[in-house]
């Protein structure tokens, strides 16, 4: 029971900042939701980083990793609404930006993942 209230919280507070990311930028640049991008970058960021602390930090409990990581992370970030707008630009023929979207949302977040990992070595070095 622990696990599922951990995962509903983190689940909770992770899909409320995707939201607030959504209401912030979306309406910046019409053709390509900002707000996904950007909760799909900053969750990739985040997983990189909690990655490391938890290969080196083995005392966080489970029912926290669920929260931040299942919960939070997987709330936070959405393939989903990804692939949904990635449709609609295919299906408006806009080709172009359905390749550059694609790019930037799979190769961003590996890059953000990896460059969560490199933030926590230079900040334990």
């Amino acid at each position: 029971m622990t696990a599922l209230i951990s995962i509903g919280i983190g689940a909770t507070l992770g899909a409320w900042l995707r939201w607030a990311f959504g209401i912030t930028l979306n309406h910046i640049f019409p053709t390509i939701p900002l707000g996904t991008l950007t909760a799909n970058i900053v969750g990739g960021f985040l997983i990189g980083l909690f990655m490391a602390i938890t290969r080196n930090h083995a005392f966080i409990p489970e029912s926290a990793r669920l929260a931040i990581t299942t919960g939070f992370l997987g709330g936070l970030t959405t393939f989903s609404t990804f692939s949904a707008e990635t449709v609609t630009l295919i299906t408006h023929q806009e080709y172009a930006w359905t390749a550059a979207i694609m790019i930037a949302h799979v190769g961003g977040s590996i890059l953000a993942t990896l460059f969560g990992i490199y933030v926590f070595k230079l900040l334990t070095v």
